[in-house]
């Protein structure tokens, strides 16, 4: 009987150890090199990105987030203690990109135009305070848009006159930021990149600490 018992036993086991190490990949992200992809491939940042901090930053962190992923949600709330307190002196920026998982999340789309809407009615500012809204109030339907336009500050008629008519414009700024994380190789969110003028991109591939966040800046700012 209890060599009957041995071999389901092992097995049992063995699926317990594989879940853990999956489990704790997801929830503790490392740096890692992509087998696919290339990080150098990242879009050069350009006056129409969402910047928040300083543009002239020795150290800006490219997201390609996606407003219906739970870890981007994490991820946002601690970038947004790096700049309160690593960008105050200018030396970081952050810029935000639209990564939308379609294939997983039906709203991540019409979520990222909405909040091109909110840019293109009322400006960057307004962006990331819907941004944060979104995020805050996950999950969301379509239906709630009007009043996280409400809360950034943007007109309720011009948003909705915005998203009701999304222009091939909208649609276009959202699948060329998606594009750019597939070539530069993020396969999920958040995916970020930090950039420092001379230096190889440094890979964030998930939901990092602030902690972990704050010691590859020092190292990079070490390095310039």
């Amino acid at each position: 009987m209890k060599s009957q018992l041995t071999i389901p036993i092992a097995i049992i086991l063995g699926g317990i150890v594989v879940a853990g190490a999956v489990y704790f990949s997801m929830r503790h992200p490392t740096i890692t090199t992509p087998d696919s992809g290339n990080p150098a491939l990242v879009r050069p940042i350009g006056a129409n990105d969402h910047l928040f901090g300083n543009p002239a930053a020795p150290v800006v962190i490219v997201e390609y987030s996606d407003f219906d992923c739970d870890f981007c949600k994490n991820f946002n709330e601690t970038m947004n203690q790096i700049i309160a307190n690593e960008g105050t002196n200018g030396k970081v920026a952050w810029v935000y990109r639209e990564f939308p998982l379609v294939e997983i999340h039906p709203n991540a789309f019409s979520h990222a135009r909405a909040a091109e809407c909110a840019a293109a009615v009322a400006g960057n500012d307004a962006f990331w305070k819907f941004a944060d809204a979104l995020f805050a109030n996950q999950p969301i339907g379509p239906s709630q848009y009007g009043k996280f336009a409400a809360i950034a500050g943007i007109s309720g008629d011009a948003f909705a006159t915005c998203y009701a008519n999304a222009s091939s414009t909208l649609d276009a700024r959202i699948n060329a930021d998606r594009q750019n994380a597939l070539d530069v190789g993020a396969k999920g969110t958040p995916y970020s990149l930090i950039l420092v003028k001379g230096q190889v991109p440094i890979v964030m591939n998930g939901a990092y600490s602030y902690d972990a966040v704050k010691q590859l800046i020092d190292q990079a700012l070490s390095t310039r």
